[in-house]
C-alpha cells in the first residue's frame, strides 16, 4: 500500500491575502479554490506537480482557532537559499530569523511570517 503526505491545511481569516501571499511570495499556483454550501471556503495550492503535496487554505471554519490551532510551520524546498532569501528580503516579508541557519547535516533554511502569522521555512538540501 503507497502512503503519502496529500495536503497541509492552513486556517486563514482573510483567503484573498492569503492566496496572494502564497502565490506572489511563495511561488504557488491556486489549483482549485471554491465554496462548500456551509459557507466554508477552501484554496488548493501547488506548484503544479502532478501528485505534489498542496496547501489547503480554509476560510470560515472555527476562524477563532489560537495561533497554535493553524500549524507551525510549512517547509518548502529551495535550491538556492541564498538566492531565496535575497528575493524575500526585496519582496518585505517579516522574517522570523536574521539569518540563514546551517544544521549539522549541512541543510539550511529559514523561516519567515505568513499574513495569518504562519511560520514558514524555506529550505535547501545538500
Amino acid at each position: 500500500m503507497k502512503r503519502m503526505v496529500d495536503h497541509v491545511g492552513i486556517m486563514v481569516n482573510d483567503m484573498d491575502t492569503s492566496i496572494r501571499f502564497y502565490t506572489e511570495v511563495a511561488g504557488l499556483v491556486v489549483k482549485n479554490r471554491n465554496m462548500h454550501d456551509n459557507g466554508l471556503e477552501v484554496a488548493f495550492l501547488g506548484y503544479g506537480f502532478e501528485g505534489e503535496t498542496e496547501i489547503e487554505l480554509i476560510h470560515g471554519f472555527k476562524d477563532q482557532l489560537p495561533a497554535e490551532g493553524k500549524v507551525h510551520h510549512v517547509a518548502l524546498s529551495v535550491t538556492d537559499i541564498q538566492a531565496e532569501w535575497d528575493r524575500l528580503k526585496q519582496k518585505g516579508v517579516e522574517f522570523i530569523d536574521q539569518e540563514i541557519a546551517t544544521m549539522p547535516n549541512g541543510i539550511r533554511y529559514f523561516f519567515i511570517y505568513g499574513p495569518e502569522k504562519e511560520w514558514i521555512e524555506f529550505f535547501q538540501r545538500v
